[in-house]
């Protein structure tokens, strides 16, 4: 069920003058000193998303209506943005923001923000969809696109093959998840690359799904069994679960700091997902297993890096969640409204059908 097409409707292809990566800078190694100490043998059984062949088709995770999410029509009219609310420090959730049409500032943790975001356009960056993209994760690409559309804004959204280098220019960056093996040579390859690492320390924002959300943490298990290393930007660590997988649809509610409606989404991974202290769950499942660990806890975040194992996927059921990234890369805490007709009835369905007794 991977999801291989990567071309979509007015995207411009990367090109690696388009981004400032020539500079060299020392990639940073996030919570190592003190995660060095915590990790643990996991025994030598590979996991992660391998494929399920007993598991149900899930069709409505990558179509909604008998159509496809990317034919969609939206017709109402677009607002415009002044240059005003494009420049200045971007700022993580640490400090106030930009209220956009009133009202008082939100409050939360500590990333620096760059303001290297364009006037004219956000930069949105879908990190190794050749290796990456299971279960129609290359939707949160384009809701974040629509999304961002829908209030005038302009986009460039860069498909990063796993034999290019990331851009460190990037506003906001997305990764699905994938297989054992696919999801091996991705962490390898992000590894040496570093330029995810660099766009992190440069205060980008990072939203990663499922083997995603384990490449972003210090190690996972591979598909050979043994451990893996993970590029440390979340203070977490995966471990391969012995019991059932956790497989299905998931509801749950949001970290409160966040200011996001209930979650929902579709989950399918064997990984049990451990939180350090640089971290705090993404939200708290009501339906659903999440990280996997007994404790309620469902995928992680900090500052501007986020991780979760929902499918869906999860922006076309949560668009609110890719208006979160949007108003961090623009620096404002609110955005103007936007039609959100089909959003709201795939949400209705799919948190009443997660809502139903089994």
């Amino acid at each position: 069920m991977s999801d291989q097409h990567f071309q979509s409707h007015g995207q411009q292809p990367y090109a690696g003058q388009q981004f400032d990566d020539q500079q060299q800078h020392q990639q940073q190694q996030y919570g190592q000193a003190q995660y060095g100490e915590q990790q643990q043998h996991y025994g030598e059984q590979s996991y992660g998303e391998q494929p399920y062949a007993e598991q149900q088709q899930y069709a409505e995770q990558s179509q909604y209506g008998g159509q496809q999410y990317a034919e969609q029509s939206f017709a109402e009219p677009q607002q415009q943005y002044g240059e005003q609310q494009f420049t200045g420090r971007r700022r993580g959730f640490d400090e106030p923001q930009q209220q956009y049409g009133g009202g008082a500032p939100e409050a939360a943790p500590q990333f620096g923000r760059s303001s290297r975001m364009s006037e004219s356009s956000l930069r949105v960056v879908w990190v190794y969809p050749d290796l990456l993209s299971t279960y129609g994760d290359r939707g949160n690409a384009l809701v974040v696109e629509r999304r961002a559309q829908q209030r005038g804004l302009g986009v460039t959204r860069i498909d990063v093959r796993s034999d290019q280098s990331v851009p460190t220019s990037g506003d906001i960056y997305l990764i699905g998840g994938g297989e054992d093996r696919p999801q091996r040579l991705a962490a390898e390859r992000l590894r040496n690359d570093g330029g995810l690492v660099r766009a992190a320390e440069n205060g980008a924002i990072i939203f990663s799904v499922c083997a995603g959300f384990q490449i972003l943490g210090h190690e996972f298990i591979n598909d050979l069994g043994e451990r893996e290393a993970g590029l440390g930007l979340l203070d977490v660590w995966t471990a391969r679960g012995e019991g059932a997988r956790c497989v299905g649809d998931v509801l749950a509610e949001v970290d409160p700091q966040l200011g996001l409606p209930q979650l929902t989404g579709f989950e399918n991974h064997q990984g049990v997902t451990h939180l350090g202290e640089g971290v705090k769950p993404f939200a708290t499942v009501q339906v659903g297993r999440g990280n996997g660990t007994g404790d309620g806890t469902e995928g992680a975040w900090r500052d501007t890096v986020f991780g979760t194992y929902l499918h869906g996927p999860v922006m076309a059921r949560n668009p609110a969640v890719a208006d979160m990234l949007i108003k961090l890369a623009l620096d404002v805490n609110a955005l103007p409204p936007a039609d959100t007709t089909w959003f709201d009835a795939l949400r209705t369905e799919r948190i009443a059908a997660a809502a139903r007794p089994a």
